[in-house]
């Protein structure tokens, strides 16, 4: 059975990545693959990241990647500027799928 793959995204407000969640749900939906992918605004994300398995953090909040890290074990990468930029959510969860290892 394939595990379910759990990507948090964080943002600001949790606003500007919410289309990237879907563009990214529907990624994942069409490899047939089971994902959870959510959004949050950074007051959040530190309470929330221990639920996820990966953690991307908006290009905006790029200067919260170390105290991210620091604050958990899970892999935390900023999400690639073009992926983020053209909501490209393909090349995103990718990006989060490669960080799971």
């Amino acid at each position: 059975m394939v595990e379910m793959k759990k990507i948090m995204l964080a943002c600001s407000s949790g606003m500007s990545t919410s289309i990237l969640v879907t563009k990214m749900q529907e990624h994942a939906q069409s490899l047939g693959e089971e994902a959870t992918i959510w959004a949050v605004g950074q007051d959040q994300a530190l309470k929330e990241m221990d639920g996820a398995d990966v953690v991307l953090i908006g290009p905006q909040m790029r200067f919260l990647l170390s105290k991210f890290q620091q604050a958990t074990d899970k892999p935390v990468e900023v999400i690639d500027m073009m992926a983020y930029g053209m909501a490209d959510g393909k090349a995103a969860y990718e990006q989060a799928v490669k960080l799971m290892g």
